[in-house]
């Protein structure tokens, strides 16, 4: 469904509501995916989204076509909510996730990565620091990590 993004946050400012039901048709999904690769959890995701359609309902006419497109304004918001949400989150650790200084000892294995980060939830920096690696290394040992995966899983 093709929506004209800017007509539709012109309409959203003067107080119509099929406006921002068609912003929501358009851009929901891809909204949500974007949300959940900053906050890596679908309630948190869902409410960023959320709270994205309230602040565009509610701040369409702050909206300025010469400053940028429909699209960059909404994404925008979207990214500075989830940013919002991930900050008063605090990101706190897990339960079951060890304390201390390093996660691992000496052991760590390149796979050990993908848990840590698509099922406990670390950032790729997060992991590197309490892995004690290099950024490099642990995006590379992800990426290895993965490959190695999806050999397994065909």
């Amino acid at each position: 469904m093709a929506v004209d993004l800017e007509q539709a946050l012109v309409r959203c400012a003067s107080g119509d509501h099929t406006a921002l039901n068609g912003i929501y048709a358009a851009e929901g999904a891809r909204m949500l995916g974007i949300a959940m690769r900053i906050l890596k959890r679908r309630p948190l995701a869902e409410d960023a989204v959320q709270d994205a359609f309230v602040l565009i309902w509610r701040d369409a006419a702050k909206f300025d076509a010469e400053k940028g497109s429909a699209a960059t304004w909404i994404y925008t918001v979207l990214r500075n909510r989830s940013l919002s949400i991930l900050r008063d989150e605090g990101r706190s650790e897990p339960t079951d996730m060890p304390t201390g200084e390093h996660v691992v000892d000496e052991a760590v294995t390149p796979e050990q990565t993908i848990t840590l980060t698509y099922v406990h939830g670390l950032s790729y920096g997060e992991l590197a620091g309490k892995m004690g690696m290099p950024l490099g290394t642990i995006k590379s040992w992800l990426r290895c990590s993965l490959l190695t995966l999806r050999v397994c899983l065909q």
